[in-house]
């Protein structure tokens, strides 16, 4: 008989005695575990260690399953969060890439305006200088028919002065 029928057996010993008295236990009553020790048979230290080693062997071997699950299921716990730190580092290269990208196309776009700026500028400088040249053509065009105009004053005035009456002389 186990200790637990052993027990069984006691308590309904006791509800038929305290039955036929003819009186419940009360608050007033003494506790529950008075006699306890008294009223128990002596267990047998063999007996107890033989069903702790039978509990135990009854649990042990899932506990360990267990055990050696959850230590799995950690190890993949942290390969998994490795492999999603690499796959969240290639979506921030790819994020970069496109940055990358976004800067290559707008760097297209300025070299198109400067190559554009460049043909204005040398439109522009060939533009001016045509302009000088044929301002230096005027002005030399100018200052010859100044001096034209000044050599004939002068030759106007030469023949008028020959022209002039000039007193005889007394000889």
């Amino acid at each position: 008989m186990s200790v637990a029928e052993r027990l069984e057996e006691k308590e309904k010993e006791e509800e038929v005695a305290a039955g036929s008295s003819g009186r419940s236990l009360g608050s007033s009553d003494a506790s529950p575990d008075e006699g306890v020790v008294e009223d128990l048979p002596l267990i047998d230290e063999k007996a107890v260690e033989q069903l702790t080693e039978g509990l135990i062997s009854h649990y042990l071997p899932d506990l360990q399953r267990s055990k050696s699950a959850l230590q799995e299921l950690t190890q993949n716990q942290v390969v998994l969060l490795e492999t999603l730190e690499q796959e969240i580092s290639k979506f921030k290269e790819c994020n970069s890439i496109l940055d990358i990208n976004v800067l290559f196309s707008e760097a297209k776009q300025y070299h198109s305006k400067l190559v554009n700026i460049r043909n204005e500028m040398m439109m522009l400088h060939e533009k001016t200088s045509k302009l000088k040249k044929r301002a230096l053509k005027l002005q030399q065009k100018r200052q010859k028919e100044e001096l034209e105009r000044e050599q004939q004053r002068e030759k106007e005035l030469e023949r008028e002065k020959q022209l002039t009456a000039k007193p005889a002389r007394r000889t």
